[in-house]
């Protein structure tokens, strides 16, 4: 099946997703990549500066330039997911976030995770970083981008008609990466 979807998507409509489905999301993702991930595993909800569950989290260290005083994307694609399974199961859990983007698929702690937490993860092609530039439509607001740098700052994006995103771990436990 295919969809457009718009974030944030109620939990009922992600658990609905299999995998294989496509998607299309317009909203706000945020982006977390390693240092990222360890910065968040030692907070709150209500320490955090952006509420997350509200979005999709992506797996991105995107290239960006500043214009006239805003930033815009030059390259968004997605970075390796593995690199972060010893952290989702917490972050989905703690941040009640539902939808994960990244590349390559994540391990069994994710699975666990996802399938206690009705959530997805879905993947981005990789390679087509200038595509998921395009389908950004603006930066809200950025993050810890002197404290980790670019790539590794949590960049809040506005996205439209972001994908084509495949599902590849699904709320039951099935997954593209793993052979049932």
């Amino acid at each position: 099946m295919e969809y457009h979807v718009s974030l944030p998507i109620p939990l009922e409509d992600i658990k609905k997703l299999r995998v294989n489905d496509v998607l299309y999301v317009t909203g706000s993702v945020f982006t977390a990549r390693d240092s990222a991930h360890v910065k968040m595993r030692g907070m709150k909800p209500k320490d955090l500066p952006f509420d997350p569950s509200a979005m999709a989290l992506y797996h991105c260290g995107p290239l960006m330039k500043k214009e006239n005083g805003r930033w815009i994307a030059v390259s968004a694609g997605p970075t390796t997911s593995s690199r972060m399974e010893e952290f989702e199961d917490i972050l989905l859990d703690r941040f009640g976030i539902h939808l994960i983007i990244g590349k390559g698929g994540m391990g069994e702690r994710t699975t666990k995770a996802l399938k206690k937490t009705g959530s997805v993860y879905a993947a981005f092609p990789g390679g087509a970083g200038v595509l998921a530039a395009e389908k950004i439509t603006g930066v809200s607001q950025v993050y810890w981008l002197e404290e980790l740098g670019m790539p590794e700052a949590v960049w809040i994006l506005e996205v439209k008609e972001f994908g084509p995103l495949v599902v590849a771990m699904d709320s039951l436990g099935q997954s593209l990466y793993r052979r049932s």
